[in-house]
């Protein structure tokens, strides 16, 4: 899967996958899947490279002793929002504002989204920002979004 970086703006971010063929209902489902838990670890502070003390400590965890002080007094990192999924032809793409989250919660989609590609539905490119000319973006106003209630 190639991955390309074009314009990203966090608190606007389209996120574009490119299928290696049209995909099934199934495959589409699979893929939403993937996203949805991504943005619900995104909306519960997942992604906080302010608090990686497991991450931190290198190889030998056994016994480590977690600082939940530290673990507090980081400062959030919350994805806000994402909009509904959308297809034409190969090609999918979503709307996020990741909010405070850090950008490892996009290399945590990229690793995610390889093994995915390698195991269930080959995928050709992911493309995290900026425009499709042959597929206009909405505006804001225009944006469908996700049900969040539950999340909020």
């Amino acid at each position: 899967m190639n991955v390309i970086f074009r314009e990203v703006n966090p608190f606007d971010l389209w996120i574009w996958v490119e299928f290696a063929a049209p995909p099934s209902s199934v495959e589409q489902q699979y893929l939403e899947e993937v996203f949805n838990s991504w943005f619900f670890l995104g909306k519960l502070g997942g992604f906080n490279a302010e608090n990686l003390q497991v991450q931190e400590t290198g190889f030998d965890l056994s016994y480590l002793e977690y600082d939940r002080a530290q673990a507090e007094s980081s400062m959030m990192a919350v994805m806000h929002n994402m909009g509904e999924f959308e297809y034409n032809d190969r090609w999918a793409r979503c709307w996020f504002d990741l909010g405070t989250s850090d950008a490892l919660a996009l290399d945590v989609l990229i690793n995610a989204l390889n093994q995915f590609s390698e195991d269930y539905v080959p995928l050709k490119t992911l493309v995290i920002g900026g425009d499709n000319p042959e597929w206009p973006i909405a505006t804001s106003e225009q944006r469908p979004m996700i049900e969040q209630s539950a999340w909020n």
